[in-house]
């Protein structure tokens, strides 16, 4: 879909749900046309350094951990785990396309850094696409377990959908897509993951280098609690997954569950139950929306 007669403009917005998405499609719809909707499923774990770098590398993590170990990090090296999507995505142009494609890379974790976005929207005229990485919703799932006024604001799945519409209904995004709709860039729109909103807890027991997502684990020596109903890969590699040692694992839990360690079970298990989380498996985290859309 990408040619060199109109500019793309591919906004990967991270954690939307598909519900999300149908919250704030009637606003876009105002400047944009929906050409074709479509799905696919998240990688597992559904995580952001696991989804997105799979997204733009064109690479299962395993791959990319081969292919370019420089640029993978496992689940507890130091540094942070997406730093290399602009050159993953040059390595996927170079080996998928083979002809010259110019590309820009833009990630909007602030305020700031979207103000910049809505300056230089015009900028991206001179790209064949420009990958645009949006942060807001996974800061507001995330931050919503930390913060009592989002807790208010976002009770439940139906709250998470309105705020999220009242959000993007003022954000310099939206003013963003409006110009670039007038300057005729065509526009698809996906995700990485979604959330799910958790209240089951599950007691696993690991030793100190598991991970510590709360919906999956991978490491050594991870056992659950009796009747638990996880999910487990004990051979990483025949599911596209790095594994940093010979014996490590990844268990993953299924619809509402979340995993606590024995020590401050209950102290824990207050403070995240009925917070969204992702890392897991059920329908709100895996299927995720796929929208390509032209100006009206």
């Amino acid at each position: 879909h990408v040619n060199k007669n109109r500019p793309t403009l591919f906004l990967l917005l991270d954690n939307l749900r598909y519900d999300q998405w149908k919250i704030i499609e009637p606003l876009i719809s105002e400047s944009y046309r929906v050409e074709e909707e479509d799905y696919f499923f998240s990688m597992l774990p559904t995580a952001t350094q696991y989804s997105r770098n799979a997204i733009f590398a064109g690479l299962t993590p395993l791959e990319i951990s081969k292919k370019y170990p420089k640029w993978w990090l496992n689940d507890n090296d130091d540094g942070g785990k997406n730093q290399y999507e602009r050159e993953l995505f040059g390595e996927l142009v170079n080996r998928v396309v083979r002809k010259s494609v110019k590309f820009d890379y833009i990630k909007v974790s602030s305020g700031p850094n979207a103000r910049q976005v809505e300056d230089n929207i015009l900028n991206y005229l001179n790209n064949d696409i420009t990958l645009l990485v949006y942060n807001f919703i996974d800061m507001l799932s995330h931050n919503r377990t930390e913060m009592v006024v989002l807790k208010e604001l976002a009770p439940d799945e139906k709250g998470y959908r309105d705020l999220t519409r009242t959000w993007f209904q003022n954000s310099p995004l939206r003013a963003a897509l409006r110009t670039a709709a007038k300057r005729n860039m065509q526009l698809i729109i996906t995700t990485d993951h979604g959330t799910i909103r958790v209240n089951r807890p599950v007691e696993v027991g690991a030793d100190r280098d598991t991970s510590t997502n709360l919906r999956y684990k991978a490491g050594k020596n991870i056992n659950s609690s009796k009747g638990s109903d996880l999910f487990t890969i004990t051979e990483p590699q025949k599911a596209g997954l790095p594994s940093p040692n010979l014996t490590t694992s990844f268990v993953f839990t299924k619809e509402d569950q979340f995993l606590l360690y024995p020590n401050n079970y209950n102290e824990f298990k207050n403070k995240f139950a009925g917070s969204f989380q992702h890392g897991g498996i059920s329908m709100e985290e895996m299927i995720c929306p796929f929208i390509r859309l032209s100006p009206k």
